[in-house]
């Protein structure tokens, strides 16, 4: 893949935020904690720099390849 490990992240938790009701949180009807802490997490991933640790946890938490 070419694509960087950020991209790859940012790429996953947008498709699964559509998949549970699209974005943005603020959105929604009610408090889906899941759907907070994946919103959370991708303003999270937009605020650091691609080698960050933080890339690599949130992969690990989402099981990004």
């Amino acid at each position: 893949m070419s694509s960087s490990l950020k991209a790859r992240v940012r790429e996953k938790l947008l498709r699964q935020l559509a998949e549970n009701g699209g974005h943005p949180v603020e959105e929604f009807e009610g408090d889906d904690p899941r759907l907070v802490a994946m919103d959370g997490d991708l303003a999270a991933l937009d605020e650091v720099a691609d080698d960050d640790p933080l890339v690599e946890e949130l992969a690990a938490k989402y099981w990004v390849p």
